[in-house]
């Protein structure tokens, strides 16, 4: 849970940051945000939990 939160956090700045930018407008990142909440709660979100779980932990093992 800790690193889905701080993963969320930090896409959200990133998001912010690009919109200030100028590099990413309003309308799509809207789309964006969206996509990833309807994706979220799709079918597929197990499989992505999973796989994002398992590079976290790869990261976690080679991290002294």
């Amino acid at each position: 849970m800790a690193i889905s939160l701080s993963v969320v956090l930090l896409l959200a700045i990133i998001l912010v940051v690009m919109i200030r930018n100028g590099s990413l407008k309003g309308g799509p990142a809207a789309v964006a945000v969206l996509f990833g909440f309807f994706l979220a709660s799709s079918g597929m979100a197990p499989t992505i939990q999973n796989f994002l779980d398992s590079i976290a932990d790869t990261i976690q093992r080679i991290s002294f």
